[in-house]
């Protein structure tokens, strides 16, 4: 029997349907101001950071926010981002600023993350927003996976006392994923380009999360039975990092390529916004009972 289907995009749907009902009570709040900006900064010409920015000034769209297109152009250099970023960081109604990733080589891309005010990472990617993470405070989480820790959650998948592999250990998407599993109480172990006897340590997952950005690196024939299998991978052909259909049969649960992964990223980068533009409302409506 297939296993069962963690499906993102039906969540997401979900998820878009109450941050529609929670940005208008925020407008209703807030005496019908203006509604809360995602600002995304998109440097270069790549085609496939393209299309990702529109899908997520799509997804403000559709919840009743605004979303702010900067584009930069390929020979931009980190100053130049530096100060489109602290221009962001002062405009009040940008509530979330999103750097999209990769950025052009001549460009120090941690620099450039770890300028965003943590109040405005709704994307996890500043080292400050991760420390905190990682030790427990509140911050907000990378996106993609904090999306996958929605989703376990709403299909009642608990990592608790679960032996996971994070295959992969970007700082965006593997270490932040094994922090964020480790928190949930499950026993973690990161595998990378020096793991041996990567077959081995795969075959012991019964949380399986593919992040190593290859199609079909992890091969089915390394997955145990009865395993939940995470792919946080999209290649050409609508493929994942995991040879997902020889194992579908096998598992208990996994997330389709596509439909499982990718729309619970964008879903939980709004949903962080929206959570950034609460949180910011709250303090200037203390700030002006205090002066009142």
């Amino acid at each position: 029997m297939a296993g069962l289907v963690l499906d993102g995009k039906a969540y997401a749907k979900e998820l878009e349907d109450e941050l529609a009902l929670r940005v208008q009570a925020l407008k209703e709040k807030t005496g019908n101001a203006d509604p809360p900006i995602l600002a995304t900064i998109l440097v270069g010409n790549d085609p496939a950071s393209a299309t990702y920015v529109r899908m997520k000034g799509n997804a403000c769209r559709r919840v009743g926010m605004e979303s702010l297109s900067i584009a930069l152009p390929e020979e931009t250099t980190t100053q130049q981002l530096l100060s489109a970023i602290d221009e962001l960081n002062a405009n009040a109604r940008v509530r979330g600023i999103l750097l999209q990733h990769p950025v052009p080589r001549q460009i120090d891309e941690r620099v450039c993350f770890d300028r965003i005010a943590i109040e405005k990472d709704v994307d996890g990617v500043t080292s400050h927003g991760f420390g905190r993470m990682a030790m427990g405070e509140a911050a907000y989480g990378s996106a993609t996976p904090a999306g996958i820790m929605r989703l376990l959650k709403r299909y009642g998948i608990d990592p608790s006392g679960r032996e996971a592999v994070v295959v992969g250990r970007s700082p965006i998407l593997g270490k932040p994923m094994a922090m964020m599993l480790l928190g949930a109480n499950a026993t973690v172990t990161i595998c990378h380009s020096r793991t041996k006897n990567l077959p081995d340590v795969v075959r012991r997952a019964e949380i399986l999360v593919g992040a190593v950005g290859k199609p079909e690196f992890i091969k089915a024939g390394w997955i145990r039975d009865g395993a939940v299998i995470v792919d946080a991978g999209y290649h050409p052909g609508a493929i994942g990092d995991i040879e997902l259909a020889p194992a579908i049969e096998r598992c208990k649960a996994y997330t389709p390529v596509p439909g499982g992964v990718g729309p619970m990223t964008i879903a939980t980068l709004i949903a962080q916004t929206v959570e950034a533009a609460e949180k910011a409302a709250d303090v200037e409506k203390d700030a002006t009972v205090i002066q009142g």
